[in-house]
């Protein structure tokens, strides 16, 4: 156990989701990084003065994987109750697909299945099913974020690019006690076009501010690619470089 977590139940924290917790993790977690962008990314992550982490680059670049586990591995460590999983609900060119049926989290599966196709990695399907059931993995859409505060978590934002400036200022503004975020998005793969874009937008006025302690970023391009070769040659087609 962390000596934030031994800290945390020292100050009082028993509730269920700590013991519960323990139940769920199993195998160990570790963030190798297969380059150079990938090390800068993970120190990052792992660097307890980063509140909010960026990553910002293009597909198959492992800035959504690395994010998750970044989590796991908090969650694995007790320094944190739960992980909040957030995205905009936009379809690839805001494609649209109706009523979707179910509760609010079967609606949102779509846009959550690459980040719990990670969290399959470390946990059964069942497993995931309690976690959500216990608040410990929680979905919430962007748009039902306002006016919430998240303590002792950590927020995976995923294709942020999705976002509006006024989005992205809500969902950085929803960091409470003791949390975390990690905030992804490529900039080219932007299904809203003609919009004002959340991403590019903070992008530019944090990089115009200087003195920023809690927040950092990472950027990745095409030769950070590591999906598959293929990916490489596809954005090169499509002149991404």
């Amino acid at each position: 156990m962390s000596r934030k977590a031994k800290q945390r139940r020292n100050q009082g924290y028993t509730d269920n989701n700590l013991i519960e917790i323990s139940n769920y993790i199993q195998k160990q977690v570790n963030l190798i990084p297969r380059n150079l962008n990938q090390e800068t990314y993970i120190d990052l992550l792992l660097n307890p003065k980063n509140i909010i982490t960026f990553a910002i680059g293009p597909a198959g670049t492992g800035k959504t994987m690395l994010g998750v586990l970044a989590a796991i591995r908090a969650l694995k460590a007790r320094d944190i109750d739960r992980i909040v999983i957030t995205r905009p609900a936009v379809g690839v060119d805001n494609e649209q697909h109706g009523f979707l049926p179910g509760d609010l989290n079967r609606k949102m599966e779509p846009w959550t299945r690459p980040i719990f196709d990670v969290f399959q990695e470390y946990y059964s399907p069942k497993q995931i099913k309690d976690m959500i059931d216990n608040n410990i993995i929680e979905i919430s859409p962007l748009a039902f974020m306002r006016g919430r505060t998240f303590k002792n978590s950590y927020i995976i934002a995923d294709e942020m690019q999705n976002a509006t400036p006024n989005q992205m200022k809500m969902l950085l503004t929803r960091i409470g006690d003791d949390s975390r975020m990690v905030v992804t998005g490529d900039v080219q793969q932007t299904d809203r076009p003609g919009n004002a874009n959340g991403l590019v937008d903070f992008r530019e006025l944090f990089n115009n501010f200087k003195e920023a302690s809690h927040i950092a970023m990472c950027f990745f391009n095409y030769h950070d690619v590591e999906r598959h070769p293929v990916v490489k040659e596809v954005l090169e087609i499509y002149g991404d470089k």
